[in-house]
């Protein structure tokens, strides 16, 4: 009798375990394909940034990235640029976003993207270091990262690759947030079709 309620009990828990996993499985199928059926803008504008803000100074640069490609991709409205800015100076640090005034931004966007289609230039691919080659240090009690990334340019039927380097800090609330970028120099190089 005492062996039989202990197998009862064990499907009973085996049951429960099941249905649970069924749940979340299902839930987190429901989540991709609603996020399936957005646009690239769309993905990144809808993002909440105080909820999910990216967790390490390479997944920052990954994310602004990804809105780097889309102001350059040209295919938007006046509202979804200014929610592509609104995201990317989320993540500026307080001193890069004194420089840079949300409108001043948005035409300084509008501006390179312009000259992007006149040169007949766009960005057929972004990437970002390894985990490993993140450099952290600490600056007058600032936590310091590098980041390096590079992209890919397509001029016409050549292209060519470029290196930025992009310094975040640590604010206050533990989030990285990008303080400057630069160009640097890499192994660049160009090739033809």
């Amino acid at each position: 009798m005492k062996k039989t309620r202990i197998v009862i009990l064990a499907i009973v828990i085996v049951a429960a375990i099941c249905t649970a996993f069924y749940i979340v499985n299902n839930n987190s199928k429901k989540e991709s394909a609603k996020e399936a059926g957005l646009t690239e803008i769309q993905k990144i504008t809808t993002r909440n940034m105080e909820k999910d803000y990216p967790a390490t100074p390479r997944e920052v640069i990954k994310f602004y990235n990804r809105i780097v490609k889309c102001y350059y991709g040209r295919q938007y409205s006046d509202d979804e640029l200014e929610q592509l800015a609104d995201q990317a100076l989320s993540m500026f640090d307080d001193d890069l976003l004194k420089k840079n005034e949300k409108e001043s931004y948005i035409e300084s966007v509008k501006s390179d993207a312009a000259q992007y289609e006149e040169d007949n230039k766009s960005i057929s691919q972004t990437d970002v270091c390894d985990s490993n080659d993140v450099k952290y240090m600490t600056d007058n009690g600032d936590d310091i990262a590098y980041v390096t990334a590079s992209y890919f340019i397509k001029t016409g039927s050549s292209y060519t690759k470029t290196y930025q380097e992009y310094v975040l800090r640590k604010d206050g609330d533990g989030d990285w947030k990008i303080l400057t970028f630069y160009k640097i120099e890499g192994e660049s190089s160009e090739s033809d079709e």
